[in-house]
């Protein structure tokens, strides 16, 4: 018995050292506007307004559905996982009352769409921020 066990918790311990080495480190995300917005900054709250269609101020700027950093978003500003946006989103366009966020393939993609649209709104890497956009909240 003794062996069986010391075979298990080796082979627990094998395969949570590999998920971790395969889980990539995540950038800092951050919150983006056109650089001619007025807006200087926002709460973590703001942002999850327009980004959960509860508000429609700003026109919001989505990362690939699947990607870390759309996951990394969500988690932060509105505590959802990326199933939770989904249901939401589901019921807001299914009922009328919303239409989804333009979804961009990257963050040099989300950036060029903010920084050519005075009301848009998206998240990047902190890394890629330039002056064709500023950064509201971190």
């Amino acid at each position: 018995m003794k062996a069986i066990s010391h075979r298990i918790f080796l082979a627990l311990s094998l395969t949570f050292t590999l998920t971790a080495m395969a889980l990539p480190a995540l950038a800092d995300v951050v919150i983006v506007v056109n650089p001619k917005n007025p807006v200087a900054n926002m709460t973590p709250e703001q942002v999850a307004q327009y980004f959960l269609g509860k508000s429609t101020t700003f026109t919001p700027v989505d990362q690939p559905e699947n990607s870390a950093i759309r996951a990394e978003f969500y988690k932060k500003v509105a505590d959802k996982e990326p199933s939770q946006v989904k249901a939401i989103w589901s019921k807001l366009v299914f009922t009328g009352k919303g239409t989804l966020p333009k979804e961009y393939g990257s963050s040099a993609e989300v950036k060029k769409a903010v920084a050519s649209d005075l009301n848009a709104i998206g998240y990047i890497e902190k890394s890629s921020v330039d002056a064709t956009v500023k950064m509201i909240a971190n």
